[in-house]
């Protein structure tokens, strides 16, 4: 990723849905993000507390606030964005953030949505937005026909190892996953290179995404190939990550295919959440077996997963590591929660894979 500058000040919109798979794109914001200097979360169900404590029982110093009124007023300078942090299902505003939204342009707030519904679109919004002089961004708009790239091959040339971070459901961890294993390592002097497929990579401010959904699916493959190629010829990486989408066996979000097949990774790190039952906003599906999981990415990939990482949504400690040890024995694999143990041990899994990384480090 390039070391750019953020593009404002901003507040991250996540009324009641922060600490829950719907308030990803606010988890992601929270965590890390290039694009924004946050100042504040906004969820009244969880108002006075450091959203850091609320996701990671760490602080992060980024107070929450149950209203936007209420963090315009409490935050010590000007605010030039408000964000929304949700990912509903259908990717519609909810009705209850119409308000909201008004207020923000109102109040001379730019407002970035990675929402299907347009804010730019709504006639209320564009006359207002308009009359005070502030943006409206809609990121998941689809991009015009003569600007997409059709699959190739081209990939074939690209020098950089490929490790796509796949999951088994949606809302899951991958994207987390993803920049805790690139910051890893760049640490460890290894040069790396992330692909985000999301809305929320886009507003991460990572320089290389692909907006997956909002293309049409006749130039998908040859999107993911060209962004690839792209920062394979720019930043000369020698590990490229990508990030997965959905999970191959979700009813709604299918994801993985598509990087499969124009990303050609040379190994998978899987994302697992244990205490799911079913899938991601649709629990009349029970959730796909782990282990027929891997079996079919590495049928359709022809590599092998390199490692398990997990998300600890409703574990203690405790929990983490029986199924740790338990995952690592049963699938012969390493196992970690990246935020709990680090990225150390996929990367010696890397090494001892691709035993070159470390000899061209510094190339």
């Amino acid at each position: 990723m390039s070391d750019t500058q953020p593009d404002g000040t901003a507040l991250i919109l996540c009324e009641g849905a922060f600490g829950t798979p719907y308030g990803k794109t606010a988890h992601g914001l929270v965590r890390f993000t290039r694009r924004y200097r946050v100042l504040a979360v906004i969820d009244s169900q969880h108002a006075g507390q450091d959203a850091g404590m609320v996701l990671d029982g760490k602080p992060c110093g980024i107070p929450i606030f149950g209203s936007l009124a209420d963090a315009l007023r409490a935050v010590k300078e000007p605010v030039q964005y408000l964000v929304i942090g949700v990912a509903p299902d259908g990717g519609l505003l909810p009705k209850s953030y119409r308000p909201i939204v008004r207020e923000a342009i109102e109040n001379g707030l730019n407002v970035d949505s990675g929402l299907h519904e347009f804010l730019s679109d709504d006639p209320e919004f564009r006359q207002l937005s308009a009359s005070r002089a502030v943006q409206l961004r809609d990121i998941r708009k689809p991009p015009p026909r003569h600007r997409l790239h059709f699959f190739s091959g081209k990939i074939d040339q690209v020098s950089a190892l490929r490790i796509a971070v796949l999951g088994t459901d949606s809302a899951v961890g991958k994207r987390t996953t993803m920049l805790a294993l690139h910051h890893a390592l760049q640490q460890h002097d290894i040069r790396s290179e992330v692909i985000g497929t999301g809305q929320t990579a886009w507003l991460q401010g990572l320089s290389y995404c692909v907006m997956l959904d909002s293309i049409v699916n006749d130039f998908v493959t040859g999107e993911i190939e060209h962004c690839i190629c792209q920062a394979d010829y720019e930043q000369n990486p020698q590990i490229i990550l990508l990030e997965g989408q959905g999970s191959l066996t979700h009813p709604a979000y299918p994801g993985g295919f598509e990087l499969i097949a124009a990303g050609k990774p040379h190994a998978i790190v899987l994302q697992h959440a244990p205490k799911r039952q079913c899938y991601d906003g649709f629990p009349q599906y029970e959730i796909g077996n782990l282990s027929g999981e891997i079996k079919l990415l590495e049928l359709f990939s022809r590599v092998k997963v390199l490692a398990l990482t997990l998300s600890h949504e409703g574990m203690n400690s405790e929990e983490i590591e029986q199924v740790v040890a338990q995952y690592e024995t049963q699938h012969g694999i390493p196992v970690c929660d990246v935020l709990v143990h680090g990225c150390e041990k996929i990367i010696k899994a890397l090494l001892k894979r691709f035993p070159g990384l470390r000899a061209n480090s510094h190339k």
